[in-house]
């Protein structure tokens, strides 16, 4: 019996689905063998499917997380809720382009300091009010004020007005040009709320987005029903959704299998193949801008010193990061936030890898024998704690002690993330340079984790932003990602895949977003019962 005689075997004994013996038989090489009744059957049950409630479980929950992307959050659990009840100027699409979310169209002046956005006419926010173009004047400018405690702050430090034109149309006039805007816009840090919300208002989750809020505990619990008036024809499928926050990956897991959850975010690498072998789930990979990093406040003692910090990147031995941490799943990083995938990559900076020799003699640079340093580390990945106990392990053979504190993943960005020294973090990246950079090290930016501050890299990020001609913006990017490796105090070991665990009863498109976890964090909206 060959092998496509084994695989209708097991087909017709109910041992393997349509999907899957679609899926072997294409990948030995005979799809023309597949009868067309299959392929039929299985596309009718691949199409997106209106209704049911999906439950999904992910990481990255606080106590501290507001619905409106402005006040503090940003993480997993934060991010998808919001996208389901509030919508942007612009998005992401899988495909990694910026499209109109609430704009249909866009305009702008040759130098880009001028962006001219038309918005779609008849959306509704979920209390039956009209979005204006005030609205989005209201909810840009939130995040513009002096007093500000907005994260998105930096990313819109260049917008100098932004006034409503018409009813349906929002003029922003930049301090200098962002070929980037509409990609800004589509940040999860400036979702679109009613003019005149204040705090109170935001809470209540008054959106355009294609769920409205029906319950919210802040790091527990939100839930969700469709929006009968939501503004893409034919979205959501979902009727209901229940995003329950949990920390632990194992938790996360064990409600995937006993059928608790549909969906679970990062399940953890060293048990996928486990996962793998159980017949009624799915796991999806997509490469991303996502990355492990290990902050240094460059303010503080010992990490104000260069040396220092340059014995502390090459302590770490990289690639058993990747395999113990993510069994593969990613690549090394190279001590700054720009990804493989990005348009301006630096890939002729040489690869830092682990040398202890090197670390020691930047230890005796700095006129230090050895270094006795604290590590606060927390659960905020699966892996977090595991990270820095190999940090521990690897730069102990350079004179460099790391004794780990362990803290609670609740309140760590607010009590631990850049208020400590050092500590473990995580970034999900950005999609373009200037965004990431401008966000995690700008001097204006609230989320910049090293408190880093270089006369010359400030100046190149405004310039590299206005710049039209690819082959100088290139040279810019590529000239502050080496800054940022050389002087920095930013340890990045590994970038990482996203990886989702679904039951084989969720539809999920064949490309998924990379921009963020959880397909860019939009799968409630994207993602259907099959």
């Amino acid at each position: 019996m060959n092998e496509f005689e084994t695989l209708q075997r097991r087909l017709s004994e109910g041992r393997i689905g349509r999907r899957d013996f679609i899926k072997r038989a294409t990948a030995l090489g005979l799809a023309a063998a597949i009868p067309p009744a299959l392929l039929a059957a299985e596309a009718k049950a691949a199409a997106p499917k209106q209704g049911g409630k999906f439950r999904q479980a992910l990481r990255g929950g606080s106590n501290a997380d507001t619905l409106f992307g402005v006040l503090g959050g940003g993480d997993t659990h934060q991010v998808n809720t919001q996208w389901q009840i509030l919508s942007n100027v612009t998005e992401m699409t899988p495909d990694g382009e910026v499209v109109g979310e609430l704009a249909e169209s866009w305009e702008v002046s040759d130098d880009a300091t001028q962006w001219v956005f038309k918005l779609r006419k008849g959306v509704e926010f979920h209390d039956g009010k009209s979005l204006v173009a005030d609205d989005v004047v209201h909810s840009i400018n939130v995040h513009r004020g002096e007093d500000s405690r907005s994260i998105g702050k930096g990313l819109v430090a260049g917008v100098e007005d932004v006034k409503a034109d018409d009813q349906h149309t929002v003029v922003f006039k930049l301090k200098t040009g962002n070929a980037d805007f509409p990609v800004v816009l589509a940040s999860s840090r400036f979702p679109i709320a009613p003019a005149g919300s204040m705090d109170a208002e935001w809470e209540k989750g008054i959106g355009t987005g294609p769920f409205m809020l029906s319950e919210w505990e802040p790091g527990v619990r939100s839930a969700t029903k469709r929006n009968p008036n939501y503004f893409k024809e034919g979205k959501p499928y979902f009727d209901e959704v229940e995003t329950l926050h949990v920390a632990d990956v194992g938790a996360r897991t064990s409600a995937l299998r006993d059928g608790s959850v549909d969906a679970i975010d990062d399940p953890e690498p060293q048990t996928l193949h486990l996962l793998e072998q159980v017949p009624d789930l799915r796991i999806r990979e997509v490469g991303g801008n996502s990355h492990y990093t290990f902050p240094m406040l460059m303010d503080t003692a010992p990490y104000d010193n260069v040396d220092v910090r340059t014995a502390l990147k090459y302590a770490i031995d990289r690639e058993a990061m990747l395999q113990t941490l993510l069994r593969g799943h990613g690549y090394l990083g190279n001590d700054h936030p720009i990804s493989k995938a990005q348009r301006y990559f630096a890939s002729e900076l040489p690869q830092r890898m682990y040398d202890p020799d090197k670390a020691k003699f930047h230890l005796n640079q700095a006129g230090l024998s050895e270094l006795d340093i604290a590590l606060w580390a927390s659960e905020i990945y699966a892996g977090g704690i595991d990270s820095a106990v190999l940090y521990k392990e690897h730069a102990a053979k350079a004179g460099i002690n790391i004794s780990i504190e362990q803290v609670p993943t609740d309140g760590y960005w607010s009590e631990i993330w850049n208020v400590k020294p050092f500590c473990v973090s995580v970034w999900y990246g950005q999609p373009t340079e200037d965004m990431m950079f401008t966000q995690a090290f700008s001097a204006e930016s609230a989320w910049n984790e090293t408190h880093w501050n270089n006369e010359r890299f400030e100046t190149l990020l405004v310039e590299a932003r206005a710049e039209l001609d690819a082959a100088k913006r290139r040279d810019m990017y590529v000239e502050m990602q080496q800054l940022v490796r050389d002087e920095g105090g930013f340890v990045c070991p590994v970038f990482k895949n996203w990886l989702v665990a679904t039951s084989d009863k969720i539809q999920i498109p064949e490309k998924m977003g990379g921009d963020a976890p959880v397909d860019g964090n939009r799968n409630a909206e994207r993602w259907s019962f099959a």
